[in-house]
């Protein structure tokens, strides 16, 4: 009878433990996998998290970038400073200068190479008298200190060539500069560099100088910049010490008449010139006053830009605009006048712009 009541009580505590909802030995182990399953996607949910955090800190760098494009332009577009107004007036002949009077003129000789090789620096071989020698990189700076009558500023060079980018970190400055039209080397012939350096290279490059009608302008993405800077004014005196006054950027003719296809090339002249002469094979025919802030997207932020115009003074000024902007730009070395100087009729080396014998100071 105990016996029987024993059961039934075994019974009634297995029927109340069911109904307490307690679980059964071994569902513990499925319990904890189910756990362990719950962590693997929450594992899943975090890293899915960090992704959407990755991918927005990358498009917040890429927006940041952006900005800083749109703030330099938008700086240099309310000051002035769009490339059809720097490349205004920029320029002056070195019977001009002389004409006008030495006196009234800054004029910084950026010559600090030795390319005679005689253990003396250029400058000290010969200079226009009452120059100053600066380094490329040095020119804001110095004009800065030393033109103390705030004089109009002068920059000579050997051909007229990088004295570009000086004069256009200058001119982003503020300050009133121009180039010595081909540089040292009209001032006297013992510093012409200018005469070995004319030819006709586009004849050792069979088809790549042609006659066809210019392709039709890209529409590309704008570079981003990266100064870490955060107002138009800084960005801009980043990129002048870092893309301009960093050196020349210069590409020979041969160079580029060997790969035409390596290259996303601008031809600089207006259109009724590109139909005179032809050009260089695939490249796009942009007048003067057609590049600007407003017209960035018919060039490849991805791609060497190689400038080319008549004499590679004003290809320098344009090519230090856009390296500001952040474009790999170069500028072609001597233009046309390397590459199809007989072919000719203006804009080139010789007549009056011959060496003038004109006197020069020596020493430091």
């Amino acid at each position: 009878m105990s016996y029987l009541r024993f059961l039934n009580l075994a019974a009634l505590l297995a029927i109340f433990a069911l109904l307490m909802g307690c679980p059964p030995e071994g569902d513990d182990d499925d319990s904890a996998v189910g756990d362990d399953d719950d962590s693997v996607m929450d594992d899943d949910d975090a890293a899915d998290d960090d992704d959407a955090a990755d991918d927005d800190d990358a498009a917040d760098d890429d927006d940041a970038a952006l900005d800083e494009l749109e703030l330099l332009s938008a700086y240099l577009a309310a000051n002035g400073m769009d490339l059809p107004d720097l490349i205004s007036a920029w320029i002056i002949t070195a019977q001009d200068l002389f004409d006008a009077g030495l006196e009234n003129y800054f004029i910084i000789d950026i010559r600090t190479g030795d390319k005679d090789d005689n253990g003396v620096v250029d400058f000290e071989d010969g200079h226009v008298p009452g120059a100053v020698m600066s380094e490329l990189a040095d020119v804001v700076t110095v004009e800065a200190t030393d033109n103390v009558d705030d004089l109009p500023v002068i920059v000579v060079c050997y051909t007229g060539q990088s004295a570009g980018h000086a004069v256009m970190a200058l001119r982003l400055n503020g300050v009133s500069a121009q180039v010595m039209k081909f540089g040292m080397s009209a001032w006297h012939s013992d510093f012409d560099r200018w005469t070995a350096a004319t030819g006709n290279a586009s004849l050792d490059y069979p088809g790549s100088w042609v006659t066809t009608d210019p392709p039709a302008l890209g529409d590309f993405d704008l570079p981003m910049l990266a100064t870490g800077e955060t107002d138009g004014a800084a960005i801009m005196a980043a990129r002048i010490d870092g893309a301009i006054l960093d050196g020349f950027n210069k590409i020979t003719a041969a160079d580029v008449l060997n790969a035409p296809g390596d290259y996303q090339i601008i031809n600089y002249w207006a259109l009724t010139d590109w139909e005179h002469y032809g050009h260089i094979d695939g490249a796009f025919q942009v007048a003067p006053g057609d590049l600007n802030l407003d017209t960035l997207s018919l060039l490849d932020p991805d791609a060497t830009i190689v400038i080319y115009c008549w004499t590679g003074q004003t290809g320098s000024m344009v090519t230090a605009w856009l390296n500001l902007l952040g474009y790999d730009a170069v500028d072609l070395a001597f233009g046309s006048n390397a590459m199809i100087y007989d072919t000719l009729e203006s804009h080139k080396w010789g007549g009056a712009d011959t060496p003038l014998d004109l006197a020069y100071d020596t020493g430091a």
